[in-house]
């Protein structure tokens, strides 16, 4: 699995390798390649698979950072996300590209791990609209929301420099509390 993300990059997607590249740079033999995977998909729907369960993961640790120290969920769940970013770029870049690519698998597995992000955060914010009596308009059509809004960002700040990721947080930040206090605003006025 390390060996084809080293493979990958901006310039090179995951359709793009071959059973043979991957197999070279592992340091195994073509035909040893079969006795972990069954074909050369199967190795990129593990990719998907493990790039969705860190970032859960990593999300999941935030909010007990949170919940045990306060601070700003927003804030906080965005500075995961990136340092997120930082650490598996090729990893979140084949995840951005199999979700629009043309293999259906691929995409209904990237849609899987996406479903996970949004259920998770949409009952997240039950949750707090419960403990904090704030009206919520539509939890789960504001985690879609939300985490649209993070995948596109995240895609920008794949190629930003250290200054624009610094001003791409800072926007994502605001465009994410605008979601919340216009959800928050449009139950009131249900």
């Amino acid at each position: 699995m390390d060996a084809a993300l080293t493979q990958l990059s901006a310039d090179r997607g995951f359709g793009s390798l071959s059973l043979r590249e991957v197999a070279r740079e592992a340091g195994i033999a073509p035909t040893s390649f079969y006795r972990h995977f069954a074909e050369l998909d199967e190795l990129g729907l593990a990719l998907v698979d493990e790039g969705g369960v860190a970032l859960r993961q990593l999300m999941r640790q935030a909010r007990k950072r949170i919940a045990r120290d306060g601070g700003s969920a927003i804030s906080t769940s965005v500075e995961t996300f990136m340092e997120y970013l930082g650490n598996n770029a090729n990893l979140f870049r084949l995840m951005l590209r199999e979700r629009t690519g043309v293999s259906t698998t691929f995409r209904t597995a990237v849609k899987a791990e996406i479903d996970h992000f949004v259920t998770e955060l949409a009952d997240d914010l039950r949750r707090i609209a419960r403990e904090q009596n704030t009206p919520l308009s539509d939890a789960r059509l504001v985690a879609e929301a939300m985490v649209t809004l993070v995948f596109n960002q995240g895609a920008e700040a794949l190629d930003a420099t250290p200054e624009e990721c610094e001003q791409l947080k800072s926007k994502l930040k605001t465009e994410l509390r605008m979601i919340l206090v216009g959800s928050q605003t449009l139950a009131k006025c249900q």
